[in-house]
């Protein structure tokens, strides 16, 4: 297996909308090295990269997944990364270690959603990327229309690179922008086509200014009219492109027998960022809360991040890693600073989808995965015993839907939990816990279709059928008056007997917002021994309301007076006592609802704002404000957690995908009287179900 220098090594991500043809680019580009002998489809299921049983149903890329091919004795590491917008953190965790993207977007005329919000993150990241325009073969498809809307929108940064060259809907060749010279598919010189001629020119003439404005020396150059030579153009774009100023454009065919990717592998060498001249990594050393910047280095102790894990039937979990600094080969012992805990690598692959190379030693710069390891999963940082570092954790998006779950059979709930926590260790945008307020496990996430696969795996993986359904908002109980009330409880069967009773009063006001009890008897009417009996079953009865099954809160309880016998009277029966005050007084001090509001922010392009806040209205939901900033509209409001259960799919849809929120719960306000009834509806509907 050949050793591979940082220099040598590009580490480059496949984005952009789903359907657009990434997979199957890299599949033709594996193809092309021969890595592989013959193309897999991607509606076949026989691609590389799309290898999961969901991929294959679906058709179509559900999970991060990496292969490598070496062109010209480089090493391009490539990260096939899903453009469904559910599957966002496939694409952090991607750009976290890559130096560099491929936007794959289909010659439409148009920038389609995926697209936009890929070459956004790139944008706002600073990361280099190239626009591969795919499918220009097809009918009424234009390449010019596609390089039109790109710099409509990202303008100056766009720059052509490649025109391709088209005989009907063949392409049969491509026209060099820095040269302005043309090349049939075998890269055989031929004539500038006459209608690209001087379109051609126009762009040589803005990518030469572009180049000249990458250095001092070049510009002077340019400003004293002396000719530019290729070289010359391609080193100034290369400055420009890995600055994040620049964004080339060229096009090609990734599917069937006539594909071409054109100067594609040439562009990744020559204009992407080596391993080596990759932006530095945050991190902080053992010890200290100081954030310092670590560039790739093959000086110095070991240091690398696993950004990705997944479950290989053969060999188990096999955990994704870039190396930052040093290296690290089988049989090494190294340190893991989440968890603070040793690991001994035993395993070392480069992966090519689902198929994997053995390896002795993963150098600097390098991707490649780990097997077997005991405590490490992703984000976490690997490195050196005698050098301790930590890396940045990877800024996964947060879960914005919530499922409750449970499982189709009777006595199986563990399985099903037990399953979505294993699931947990490849998909870091989830989470699975317990709502202790509705007694219900939860699970969030991305979106729908992500969760919904989440349960296909369990039942494939686990042999465990979970249940999806809407979860109980967790609402909550007060009173509006004062009143008083008086607990009695009696019970004589032979022998000893119970006796208490104690007369409370309620009323809203809690100190601390929950409860707050009060003892005001006088004269030994309950015994003081009793007292904190009274307490006691007050406290267990807030636990459920009085009007559904939902805890009592901001109840002031003050025990007053009471009466006792001098032999039956026993702790059971104050507490008894009182929660039967607890019933008789709160059912007649108008009990009503509180239900959790929360606080929402959104982003959309402006053009939306109108039917945002329009739509929160009819959510029962409050604007605090608005404002744009940079095309983006930001409505910030208020809203009941009830109106936004599936809010993240109704955005979606709102906004053809381009909206962004966050919620959080900031407090609790009284149920308008027409939730009531529905309220008190679904709990007698429950308590049917549970007979």
């Amino acid at each position: 297996m050949a050793s591979y220098t940082k220099d040598k090594i590009r580490n480059i991500a496949f984005i952009g909308h789903s359907d657009e043809g990434k997979t199957s680019l890299l599949e033709a580009i594996l193809f092309n090295t021969k890595v592989i002998s013959r193309m897999g489809k991607v509606e076949d299921g026989t691609t590389m990269s799309d290898f999961d049983p969901e991929e294959v149903a679906r058709k179509m890329s559900i999970g991060l997944s990496l292969a490598y091919t070496d062109y010209k004795g480089y090493k391009i590491n490539i990260l096939d990364v899903p453009g469904f917008f559910d599957f966002e953190g496939e694409l952090v965790s991607a750009l976290t270690v890559a130096d560099a993207a491929v936007l794959v977007t289909s010659a439409t005329g148009s920038i389609s959603v995926g697209a936009e919000l890929a070459l956004d993150y790139c944008i706002a990241n600073k990361i280099p990327v190239i626009i591969w325009v795919n499918g220009v073969n097809k009918e009424n498809t234009s390449y010019t229309g596609t390089v039109n809307a790109y710099k409509e929108k990202y303008a100056p940064k766009i720059t052509v690179i490649e025109y391709p060259i088209m005989d009907g809907n063949k392409l049969v060749g491509y026209v060099d922008v820095m040269s302005g010279k043309a090349f049939d598919r075998d890269g055989k010189a031929k004539d500038v086509p006459a209608n690209l001629a001087e379109t051609v020119e126009e762009e040589k003439g803005a990518l030469i200014e572009l180049a000249a404005e990458a250095s001092e020396a070049l510009l002077e150059k340019f400003f004293s009219g002396e000719e530019f030579t290729t070289e010359e153009v391609s080193k100034g774009i290369k400055t420009r492109v890995t600055a994040g100023e620049a964004i080339p454009m060229l096009a090609g065919v990734a599917v069937g027998p006539d594909y071409s990717i054109t100067t594609l592998l040439d562009r990744i060498v020559n204009l992407f960022p080596s391993a080596a001249e990759s932006r530095p990594v945050k991190y902080i050393s053992a010890g200290s809360d100081e954030e310092k910047e670590m560039l790739v280095s093959s000086e110095g102790g070991f240091a690398a991040q696993i950004f990705k894990s997944f479950v290989d039937p053969f060999v188990g979990k096999l955990l994704m890693v870039k190396v930052i600094r040093g290296s690290v080969s089988s049989g090494d012992t190294v340190y893991n600073t989440d968890v603070d805990e040793t690991e001994k690598i035993s395993s070392i692959y480069y992966l090519k989808g689902k198929d994997k190379d053995l390896i002795d030693t993963l150098s600097a710069g390098d991707i490649g995965a780990f097997a077997k390891l005991n405590y490490t999963a992703t984000g976490h940082t690997l490195c050196a015993t005698t050098d301790k570092v930590k890396f940045a954790p990877i800024a996964f998006p947060k879960p914005v839907i919530s499922f409750a779950v449970s499982s189709a059979e009777k006595n199986a709930e563990d399985k099903v939990i037990a399953g979505f926590n294993r699931l947990m260790e490849e998909d870091s945008t989830f989470k699975i816990e317990k709502n202790l307020e509705t007694n219900e496990m939860v699970i969030s996430g991305l979106g729908e279709m992500q969760l919904d696969i989440l349960s296909k795996k369990v039942k494939n993986k686990f042999g465990a059928k979970a249940v999806l359904r809407e979860p109980r908002i967790a609402y909550r109980e007060t009173i509006k008056k004062t009143v008083e009330a008086e607990g009695r409880h009696k019970k004589q069967s032979g022998g000893a007997g119970q006796f208490g009773q104690c007369s409370i009063r309620f009323e809203p006001g809690a100190e601390d917002g929950m409860f707050e009890f009060v003892d005001a008897v006088v004269g030994g009417a309950i015994p003081r021994q009793y007292i904190p009996a009274v307490e006691k079953g007050l406290r267990e009865a807030i636990k459920q309301g009085i009007l559904a099954d939902y805890p009592m809160v901001n109840l002031k309880a003050t025990v007053f007076d009471g009466k006792s016998h001098p032999v039956d009277s026993k702790e059971i029966a104050y507490i008894m006592a009182a929660k039967l005050a607890y019933q008789d007084g709160c059912s007649k001090a108008m009990p009503v609802f509180l239900e959790p509001i929360c606080n929402i922010k959104i982003t959309v392009p402006d053009s939306y704002m109108g039917d945002i806040m329009g739509d929160l209205n009819k959510r029962r939901g409050r604007i605090l404000g608005t404002d744009v900033v940079e095309g983006k509209a930001i409505v910030e409001g208020e809203v009941p957690q009830a109106e936004i259960g599936r809010y993240a799919t109704d955005l979606r849809s709102m906004t053809q995908g381009r909206g962004r929120f966050a919620t959080e719960i900031v407090r609790y306000e009284e149920v308008p009287s027409q939730q009531t009834d529905k309220i008190i509806a679904d709990y007698k509907k429950r308590l049917a179900e549970a007979e």
